[in-house]
């Protein structure tokens, strides 16, 4: 029960921490140095974390779905904030 809540810090943390990396990412071209640097920067702290709390390699796919997860939702975020918001149109 105890590792389940680990787990499940571990991958909400992963997502946290990805969320502000993947909105400072936007602002730059893609596959650039700093962009490649702001994708790739939460990954040694998920690691670290992920260390501390016990855990092999077998949840390593969790946490990296949960960054990835996290940098689109910042990158989402980033887009949204610099376009503005689209009206939704309904067409009758």
């Amino acid at each position: 029960m105890q590792d389940s809540f680990a787990l499940a810090g571990l991958v909400i943390g992963a997502f946290l921490v990805s969320i502000p990396c993947g909105y400072i990412r936007e602002s730059f071209r893609k596959f650039s140095l700093p962009w490649l640097f702001f994708a790739h920067l939460p990954i040694p702290l998920v690691v670290h974390f992920r260390h501390l709390a016990g855990f092999g390699w077998r949840v390593i796919p969790l946490t990296l779905l949960s960054a990835i997860a996290g940098q689109m939702v910042g990158g989402r975020y980033k887009r949204r904030v610099k376009h503005g918001r689209k009206a939704s149109q309904r067409q009758p």
